[in-house]
């Protein structure tokens, strides 16, 4: 049998039909449910004697007519719900509305555990009433969800689930803490296992971040840093004495500017040229050579280092159980 969505789209009419015969069933259920009630109730001594003392009449019409034949009238009610469970399950599968033509059964459990004339199992009959709700919330007649006990239940089963899966995360998370106390080598493990088998990809971002930060950070300031290598040449020169005594020269002051103007070209020139040098594969290969050769010394793990790292991990942790103790559900509902 192909697959099929559990409820798929029917006609109105079709649809109405089945809640019609849900309502009959209903009817059927509670008026089963009505007379083993009344039954067990008139089996009792003051009970009994009150009915026959008030409404004697009624008293032997029930004993004679009901009373005495109730097995007869419950199989009666129980062989109307075996051939509703029977119709259900046909119909079901003449409607392809599950999986496997099996499926219903297991569905619809408690109708077939309703069938059995015990008084534990002929409680389940009227979780018929579920099905029915359900039929008439998804043909848009009622709306379960805007009702006050679904709110209401919906509220604290939310609550419910949000403390205690708080609990279980504060725990999991204290056992982690646990671990990272006791252990004497979780450090040396990190570098081991999660950092070195990703040396070279590391190297690799070390030296895409450099390119892109200086780079972008050279790009918005040029004009700053232009200005400041020229203030720093003039200042170097105004405070040298050699150029000092070229300046009192005839034509001095002319030398000085064109020396001054030239030296600033160059280092302008050479601060670009380092720039735009970033970029190449010569200085990458320098720089992955240098992190390279520094990645073994930066990882060297002592006694002090091992410490700090256990515990900013303890205090990541910890602060990871102070978000969780926060209770959301009273941000959302208070």
């Amino acid at each position: 049998m192909p697959a099929r969505e559990r409820y798929p789209h029917l006609p109105k009419a079709v649809e109405y039909t089945h809640i019609g015969w849900d309502f009959l069933i209903l009817a059927a259920v509670v008026i089963n449910l009505g007379l083993l009630l009344f039954d067990s109730l008139f089996l009792l001594g003051p009970i009994n004697q009150g009915i026959a003392s008030i409404a004697p009449s009624f008293y032997t019409f029930y004993a004679d007519v009901i009373h005495s034949r109730f097995t007869t009238i419950d199989l009666i009610f129980v062989s109307f719900f075996i051939v509703d469970v029977l119709l259900g399950w046909s119909i079901a599968i003449a409607e392809r509305r599950y999986h496997r033509w099996f499926f219903y059964p297991f569905v619809h459990w408690y109708d077939v555990l309703g069938c059995i004339p015990l008084a534990g199992f002929r409680l389940l009959r009227i979780l018929r009433v579920v099905s029915l709700i359900h039929r008439l919330h998804r043909l848009g007649l009622i709306d379960v969800a805007r009702w006050d006990i679904t709110l209401f239940f919906a509220k604290y089963y939310d609550i419910l689930l949000e403390e205690l899966s708080d609990r279980i995360a504060l725990r999991l998370l204290g056992n982690v803490q646990q671990q990272i106390r006791a252990s004497d080598s979780l450090t040396e493990r990190i570098i081991e296992r999660v950092i070195m088998p990703r040396k070279a990809q590391l190297i690799q971002e070390i030296v895409q971040r450099l390119e892109s930060t200086v780079g972008e950070a050279y790009q918005h300031n040029r004009q700053s840093i232009m200005a400041a290598i020229s203030d720093l040449v003039h200042r170097t020169l105004r405070e040298s004495p050699e150029i000092q005594r070229l300046h009192r020269l005839p034509m001095g002051q002319q030398a000085t500017s064109a020396m001054e103007a030239s030296l600033s070209g160059v280092a302008q020139r050479l601060v670009d040229e380092l720039m735009l040098g970033i970029h190449s594969d010569e200085f990458r290969q320098l720089v992955e050579r240098t992190a390279d050769s520094g990645f073994d010394t930066w990882l060297t793990v002592d006694e002090g280092s091992s410490r700090v790292t256990e515990q900013v991990l303890y205090d990541v942790l910890e602060m990871l159980k102070d978000q969780v103790r926060h209770q959301g559900w009273k941000d959302r509902y208070e």
